[in-house]
Order: structure tokens, then C-alpha cells, then sequence
């Protein structure tokens, strides 16, 4: 069983940036692939970023490339969305999930795991 949980949400202005934290436990193998998505009201979640914590690839979306990073530190078991540049559409409940794969899915079906959210209100 692995078990996550999120920290770092809060209040930012456009252009500002905030630090997510996902702390994880529970976790006994390297084969597990990280990921973070976001729910806005009224849409529906979607991925944002994901890593691989025995490659260290990682994959963004589009709509967050070039403004948004993520990280893992093995030694403490966390992965750290790093987002810059916020934009009011940052807006959303930001989600760390986990499961056991060698890809990076951008599918939320294919994490069976996940922390229980965090809220990101970025204002304008």
C-alpha cells in the first residue's frame, strides 16, 4: 500500500510561484512512476506532470511546459511540482498519484494510488 500525501497549495498571483509537495510512503520498489494532476471546477482532471523514480524521466503537458518542473528526491520520498509563472487558469485542486509502471501514463485510470488534493487558487 503506498500513501500519499500533498502539501504547499495556497494563494498566488499571476506570475508567482508555489512549491507542491507530495510525501510518500508505504512505497517498496523503485518501479513507480509519479504523477500530478488537477481538477478545475466544472472540468475534468488532468494530468499536469509525471516522473519515473528509477529513470528520473519526466513528461509535462503541454500547458505547462516551460513554466512548471518536477521533481523527485529519493532520499525523502517526496516529488515537488515546482510551478512558475502562475496563470489565473492554474486554478485547480492539484492531485499526487502513484502507481507501478515503467511508462509515464497521462491516464488518471492507471494510478491506483493518490493523496487527497491540494487546493491552488492563482489570482489576477
Amino acid at each position: 500500500q503506498v500513501q500519499l500525501v500533498e502539501s504547499g497549495g495556497g494563494l498566488v498571483q499571476a506570475g508567482g510561484s508555489l512549491n507542491l509537495s507530495c510525501a510518500v510512503s508505504g512505497r517498496t520498489a523503485n518501479s513507480y512512476t509519479m504523477g500530478w494532476f488537477r481538477q478545475a471546477p466544472g472540468k475534468e482532471r488532468e494530468f499536469v506532470a509525471g516522473i519515473s523514480w528509477s529513470s528520473g524521466r519526466t513528461v509535462l503537458a503541454d500547458s505547462v511546459k516551460g513554466r512548471f518542473t518536477i521533481s523527485a528526491d529519493i532520499a525523502k520520498n517526496t516529488v515537488d511540482l515546482r510551478m512558475n509563472s502562475a496563470k489565473p487558469e492554474d486554478t485547480a485542486v492539484y492531485y499526487c498519484a502513484a502507481d507501478r509502471m515503467d511508462w509515464i501514463s497521462k491516464y488518471e485510470n492507471n494510478y491506483a494510488y493518490w493523496g487527497q488534493g491540494t487546493q491552488v487558487t492563482v489570482s489576477s
